[in-house]
């Protein structure tokens, strides 16, 4: 009950939307224009469900973490 209304707080929603558009910049700072389109449909859905943008998040960070473009 309290993780789900953590969730659904109007903060916790604009954190997630905020952190999924950062990487949303990310991928267009780095020429990634599909990437970037699909994490902007997240941020729009994370709107309405957090757990979305935080899972997307998730997923950004491991793909990242795999793409030697962005080490060093």
């Amino acid at each position: 009950m309290v993780f789900k209304r953590l969730l659904g707080s109007k903060v916790t929603r604009s954190l997630t939307v905020a952190s999924v558009l950062l990487e949303m910049k990310r991928a267009l700072n780095h020429g990634n224009n599909v990437r970037a389109l699909l994490l902007l449909g997240v941020a729009v859905l994370a709107w309405q469900w957090a757990v979305i943008g935080l899972v997307a998040q998730g997923l950004a960070s491991v793909i990242r973490r795999g793409s030697p473009s962005d080490s060093g």
